[in-house]
């Protein structure tokens, strides 16, 4: 008989295409997980896997990780299912966060959540926004934290707090007029490296489709964007929760672009069918009111 077990051990292969590397996401032996395969194949009465230097699933194969998956998200929302009728929430909640939110939100939301929900056993994750949607794709998230929309027909979009980009110049630049959308696609600008999707943002409002290379000059944070800024090669645009974490201690200004304002909204998203829908609604109030004090805490500090 099928178990569950098969299915997620052969759904850890098939996501990793390789036998050591499945092994050990499953923690369990190599020869134990090519075992199980073995026995899974049996039951099914054909191939899965041609195995060989590289691993590939047959084409049942790749028919049946599909099908399997789909079983295990059901298998999981069912557990949800009793969770939700419960309170507090209690259990693993896995949450991811994109990196332009993450290091300014997280820390505090996981303290709040502790204090909540003390049976909460909270597994966070930072990745771009990407890698989040296809986790939750998959079942390996509950819920993110990520810039709206995404417009994904399985996830629920629920959105948080709309917020503005800030402009980061040298302190040189401190007393110059604030340049336009216009003026900074001719200036040198920083931006975070493909994949995030505040870089796309910054993009667009600059009005550039693509990337100049002679300006352009990339990082993978936005700490790194902002002290490069500090040595006056160029300028850059962070989320305006970033500013007091990243700016305070870099050789840099801030300024309030004019109008229309860039900015983006930040929400939370889940699948339709994750039954802890009431409780994504009360963790998101709570990043609501995480980023309400740092907005108003930045609102207080003196203009640099």
């Amino acid at each position: 008989m099928i178990s569950l077990k098969h299915l997620r051990y052969f759904t850890a292969l098939a996501q990793h295409g390789h036998f050591g590397r499945a092994a050990e996401a499953c923690a369990i032996s190599q020869p134990a997980l090519s075992l199980q395969i073995k026995e899974l194949e049996a039951q099914i009465g054909a191939p899965l896997v041609e195995r060989g230097r590289h691993i590939r699933l047959t084409p049942l194969g790749t028919a049946f990780a599909v099908r399997a998956r789909a079983i295990l998200q059901s298998v999981d929302e069912l557990a949800d299912l009793g969770r939700s009728t419960g309170n507090p929430l209690v259990g693993a909640l896995r949450i991811g966060m994109i990196p332009t939110v993450a290091p300014y939100l997280l820390p505090a939301v996981v303290r709040r959540l502790g204090d909540c929900f003390p049976g909460i056993d909270l597994r966070p994750r930072e990745a771009v926004t990407k890698k989040l949607i296809e986790d939750l794709g998959t079942g390996k998230l509950d819920v993110a934290v990520v810039a709206l929309p995404v417009s994904e027909p399985g996830l629920q979009e629920h959105p948080l707090f709309d917020e503005e980009f800030i402009l980061v110049r040298p302190l040189a630049d401190r007393s110059k007029p604030v340049p336009s959308s216009e003026m900074l696609r001719e200036m040198r600008l920083l931006l975070l490296e493909e994949g995030h999707c505040f870089r796309d943002q910054a993009l667009a409002f600059c009005h550039m489709t693509t990337s100049p290379q002679r300006d352009l000059m990339e990082g993978s944070s936005l700490s790194t964007l902002v002290q490069m800024v500090g040595t006056g090669i160029g300028v850059t645009l962070i989320p305006e929760m970033a500013v007091a974490s990243e700016t305070g201690r870099a050789h840099v200004s801030t300024a309030r672009l004019g109008a229309p304002r860039p900015s983006r909204t930040i929400g939370m998203v889940w699948r339709k069918t994750n039954p802890l829908a009431d409780h994504f609604v009360q963790i998101g109030d709570m990043v609501r009111d995480e980023h309400a004090r740092l907005r108003d805490a930045l609102a207080a500090a003196p203009a640099d």
